[in-house]
């Protein structure tokens, strides 16, 4: 049985056959994916609060409608946003360091680079 796909799903598999575009790719994918797993433990929060959106907005001074989009759409919050909710639920924000052997092998990929 032949799997029928779209125009875009063919396109993306051939631009993937690029090694600069597939490597750009993913790495924007997991930029996406981080943001999306912190918004979604923001929201976590805000419902175990018990607060509702317009609530968690009007706590950090911003427009309800905005606050809304953020955790219903695909968008990217700057950092003092996320920082403001983060704060206004009484939690903070982590960054910690991925397995340094991945880091050590873009350096080397960086260096052989340049």
């Amino acid at each position: 049985m032949a799997v029928d796909t779209t125009y875009r799903e063919r396109r993306l598999a051939e631009r993937l056959r690029d090694p600069e575009f597939k490597a750009e790719y993913l790495r924007a994918q997991r930029s996406i994916g981080q943001v999306d797993a912190v918004m979604r433990s923001l929201d976590k929060m805000r419902e175990a609060a018990g607060m509702s959106k317009a609530q968690l907005a009007r706590e950090i001074d911003k427009n309800p409608a905005s606050i809304r989009r953020l955790f219903t759409s695909e968008v990217n919050p700057e950092l003092k946003t996320i920082a403001a909710m983060a704060a206004a639920l009484d939690a903070e924000i982590v960054v910690k360091p991925r397995k340094r052997r991945r880091l050590r092998t873009r350096r080397r990929t960086q260096a052989a680079a340049a």
